[in-house]
């Protein structure tokens, strides 16, 4: 719950680093509360929109999940790119993401990487 609370708090944080800890248990946090907020949509309104992702894959979306999403997107973005820093990397290097299939297996494998230690351009060790 710390993790997904200190996403939460610095919601639009764009600087500073965050451990791989704070990163994977709000990526759990997100799996779940998509997962709720399907369930309830589907009892609540019934039939789903049905949606085209990237890669292809259909999938559904209701108006609870749209919320959900939308409401978690920037925090979404903001510790990636905190993680990203962990790294010593820019956050533009999340944008690698937009290459099919490569792009994501290159920010998860960045992503379960550890940190640079000590003090880095982007701020002191999350860790320390």
């Amino acid at each position: 719950m710390d993790a997904v609370k200190t996403c939460f708090n610095k919601y639009v944080t764009f600087s500073g680093r965050a451990q791989r800890s704070e990163l994977w248990w709000f990526v759990v946090f997100l799996i779940i509360g998509s997962a709720v907020t399907g369930w309830v949509d589907t009892a609540i309104f019934g039939q789903n929109v049905m949606m085209v992702g990237d890669m292809g894959f259909a999938y559904t979306t209701g108006v609870l999940g749209t919320i959900f999403s939308l409401a978690t997107l920037l925090p979404s973005i903001a510790v990636d790119v905190r993680r990203l820093h962990d790294l010593d990397k820019s956050g533009w290097w999340l944008l690698i993401g937009l290459i099919p299939m490569i792009g994501w297996i290159i920010l998860i494998v960045w992503f379960a990487s550890k940190g640079t230690s000590g003090d880095n351009r982007f701020g002191p060790d999350p860790l320390a």
